[in-house]
């Protein structure tokens, strides 16, 4: 049964017990997001809130939780639910786990639906049981919704397979609270343990296994963050693994230790991580890169990166007005309505969007444009057309640029267009090629100041730092305006950062502002520049294994990066 068809009742909602998995968002399963998309209500620690988070609909309450026991006397109740600003949010509330029952079966008054998320699976929580017994003691109608598991998970990301062809056993042990005995029955097993643990109790950990029987010079790999781009790992042996992360400077931490998954075998050994370490190797793997864009039109770039691995950081350089004078943009609308236009054609989102509120303002809608044959550039101006209830009649099949709109566009034909006219509602620093190109295809255009762009205003001090100080790994810039701007906003990006550019012009304006470029796309598409940094980042990689040296980002080339890393 579907969480939109479960039946709730007047008094009581309905709880579904979720897990969100080790980190990932993307390994949170289809019903997990259908569940999400119905919630009234999420209750979850905090980190388990920013996996999930995305997948709520807009106005859902969300209630962190902090598992603390030592912060709360017993008997703390269940906070007042609010909405805020359309998205929801209470304060942390400390939550002993005998409250954490109390806490979700009253957010499931007046009929709420109930996400309660735990990090990995629900059925290996310590206290998801007695949560879901308190449910059904009170009459509270549950599901359960299970989620990877750390201890499967973060191995798979880490190459570590746990099982061979042999068959040997695999074993999990939670070293927060094995017994003697436990150690014992592992210590005496020749199968793959898997431990969970933190980075702090690694070595007590494999000091047990030892003492329980296991040879000290059996292999192990220890992975912190798994299936996050912040994922870490060690390989060493029950012996050695001590002064193994002594060496890689990894101090204790003083909020007790990051949850780690510690995997302990001869067959699970560091041989076959060489050859299976995918998520690790990826080109760009833990890069900070920097995209000078706003999130809207950084969408499927962004995507891009994250698939190798990076993490983007959208920063407008640019922001949006309205035209000085909307005269002009008036008449080419009402010109739309009144059969003055053969062609209409869009080369961004902001063009989308300028047309659409103008239409709105009329109480238009997409039916204004029945009989007139629409363009676009690029996928998201496709996408923003779509959603405006327009499809488009062209997009570029090979460049998505105002040449590649052009290579396909037909010319006027007095025999098949009945009119000659084209609008183009465009950018006041729009380039003249795509009109130029357009008069010679023989048409009539009516080039119109849809929106004005102008700098954006500087992003937060944090992210300025991060920029100058060396913070970022890479910065893709898509024009020689992004560069300006940025420089003029954030200032200039720190040497070591790697500088990415999408032609010659940009590259020379980068150069202008003392910039050293790096990268450049073989093509002007941003998406050729996503890969051209990835293959940067591959031979960069390829190249420091081969000569020895550790794998590391740019930003830890940076004067004192090396030692604020290593309390991780």
């Amino acid at each position: 049964m579907s969480p939109t068809t479960l039946p709730t009742g007047l008094e009581h909602g309905h709880v579904t017990f979720l897990g969100a998995g080790p980190g990932d968002p993307g390994l949170l399963t289809l019903r997990a997001v259908e569940a999400l998309s119905t919630a009234d209500v999420l209750i979850a620690e905090h980190e388990v809130l920013d996996v999930i988070r995305t997948h709520a609909r807009q106005g859902v309450s969300v209630v962190p939780m902090d598992t603390d026991s030592s912060m709360a006397p017993p008997g703390t109740g269940a906070p007042q639910l609010t909405v805020v600003d359309g998205a929801s949010t209470t304060a942390a509330v400390p939550t002993p786990a005998r409250d954490a029952a109390h806490l979700v079966m009253e957010a499931t008054r007046g009929g709420r639906r109930v996400v309660r998320a735990v990090s990995g699976d629900p059925g290996l929580d310590t206290y998801a049981a007695e949560e879901m017994l308190a449910c059904a003691a009170a009459g509270v109608p549950f599901e359960v919704v299970p989620g990877v598991a750390a201890a499967v998970g973060v191995p798979a990301y880490a190459g570590v397979p746990l099982r061979d062809p042999h068959g040997a056993d695999v074993r999990f042990v939670d070293a927060r609270t094995a017994s003697d005995r436990c150690w014992t029955e592992v210590g005496a097993s020749d199968g793959t343990v898997v431990v969970s643990t933190t980075l702090d109790s690694v070595a007590a950990a494999a000091g047990e296994l030892v003492s329980a029987g296991r040879k000290p010079d059996t292999p192990l790999t220890v992975t912190v963050a798994g299936t996050t781009t912040r994922q870490r790992t060690w390989t060493a042996t029950l012996g050695t693994i001590a002064q193994t992360l002594k060496q890689a400077k990894v101090l204790p931490s003083p909020d007790g230790g990051r949850a780690v998954i510690a995997v302990v075998g001869e067959r699970s050994a560091a041989a076959q991580r060489d050859q299976l370490s995918w998520f690790e190797s990826k080109p760009l793997f833990g890069w900070k890169v920097l995209v000078p864009r706003t999130k809207e039109q950084a969408a499927s770039l962004s995507d891009q990166l994250r698939s190798y691995g990076a993490v983007p950081h959208e920063v407008p350089t640019i922001a949006v007005e309205p035209p000085r004078t909307p005269q002009q943009m008036e008449r080419a609308v009402k010109g739309l309505v009144t059969g003055r236009y053969e062609w209409i054609a869009f080369t961004s989102v902001n063009a989308v969007k300028a047309v659409r509120e103008k239409f709105e303002e009329y109480g238009l809608d997409a039916r204004a444009f029945a009989g007139i044959k629409v363009a676009a550039v690029g996928e998201q101006t496709a996408k923003a057309l779509i959603a405006f209830g327009v499809k488009p009649d062209l997009v570029p099949s090979g460049e998505q640029s105002a040449a590649g709109l052009l290579e396909d566009w037909p010319p006027y034909d007095p025999v098949f267009d009945p009119i000659d006219r084209v609008f183009l509602p465009r950018a006041d620093i729009a380039t003249e090629t795509l009109v130029a190109g357009l008069i010679e295809l023989g048409w009539e255009v009516d080039d119109v100041t849809a929106y004005r762009t102008v700098r954006a205003s500087p992003p937060p001090a944090e992210t300025r730092e991060a920029i100058k100080g060396g913070g970022f790994d890479a910065v893709l810039f898509t024009s020689s305006s992004t560069v300006r701007n940025l420089v003029g906003i954030a200032g200039k990006p720190h040497n070591v950062t790697v500088i990415a550019c999408i032609g010659p012009a940009t590259a020379k304006t980068a150069e202008e502002h003392g910039l050293r470029v790096d990268v450049m796309a073989p093509e002007p598409s941003v998406h050729r520049l996503a890969e051209a940094l990835a293959d940067f980042g591959m031979k960069r990689r390829a190249a420091a294994l081969e000569s020895g040296d550790p794998v590391t980002r740019p930003s830890e080339r940076r004067p004192g990066a090396r030692r604020r890393r290593s309390t991780t």
